[in-house]
């Protein structure tokens, strides 16, 4: 997908050779495409090559693994089950970021990557500040119930603009600049498995704000957690398989070009 970057047509002409070169692009800043790319193949997407066959352990290493899983699940549950026991506002929030800080610590201790630990911790503790600063347990879910109307708006922009959000990230991933757009089986699948991502996170809205305008905390609790990892993870399979269906006839073409 990438074309030859203007640094290393820079650096064969420049005196110095490969090591010049090599030290010239190592202390330059990515571009917003290779961010980008680099983003997409770090995506629960990217966690699978376009045309292979999914497998357990790769959606298990897709949402963080056994540790990530932990990560991901026990905050909210902490929340829901203190809260449902005592009703005490500052203990049920308090407890997930606690726990937050347990994960990063063992992170750093492990000498494991440590970002989504501490991302999480940002999360968890922007969730419960909004809860404590309002005196309201429901807002602890704001910030959850904003980033799904941040993705779903990007998801729908995506599709007014005939980007599907899910065709631009396989392009990244199999380096085929635009060929949903020239490929009418490769556009289709990715434009259903865009609308698929549409509707998780339409799905967990419609749950989750009523929920929250009426003040039913468990309840939305336990919403939550059915329709985050769970449901996530179960769309990640779905846009495998669908991006599979196309992408695996265009494998054998590229692995029998000679070497």
């Amino acid at each position: 997908m990438t074309t030859p970057d203007d640094r290393d047509a820079s650096a064969a002409a420049s005196p110095g050779g490969s090591d010049a070169a090599g030290d010239s692009a190592a202390q330059q800043p990515l571009t917003f495409h290779e961010a980008f790319a680099q983003a997409a193949r770090n995506s629960g997407i990217g966690a699978v090559t376009p045309g292979e066959t999914p497998t357990s352990s790769s959606l298990l290493k897709a949402i963080g693994g056994v540790r990530g899983l932990i990560e991901s699940i026990l905050p909210g549950l902490a929340f829901l089950v203190i809260f449902t026991v005592t009703k005490n506002l500052v203990l049920s929030v308090s407890a997930p970021v606690a726990l937050s800080v347990v994960f990063v610590i063992i992170r750093l201790v492990t000498r494991s990557a440590v970002m989504t630990a501490v991302a999480g911790l940002l999360g968890v503790g922007v969730s419960a500040g909004l809860a404590l600063f309002t005196g309201r347990a429901e807002d602890n879910f704001v910030l959850g119930i904003v980033i799904n109307v941040v993705c779903l708006a990007v998801l729908l922009v995506s599709l007014i603009a005939r980007r599907p959000l899910i065709g631009i990230i396989v392009s990244l991933l199999v380096n085929d600049p635009g060929g949903y757009r020239t490929d009418r089986a490769k556009g289709r699948v990715v434009l259903v498995a865009t609308w698929c991502w549409v509707g998780l996170f339409a799905t967990r809205l419609a749950f989750e704000v009523p929920l929250y305008l009426t003040a039913q905390t468990e309840l939305l609790g336990y919403i939550k957690l059915i329709l985050g990892v769970p449901l996530y993870a179960a769309m990640l399979w779905v846009t495998w398989l669908l991006v599979r269906a196309a992408y695996s006839k265009t494998r054998p073409a590229a692995s029998a070009e000679p070497s």
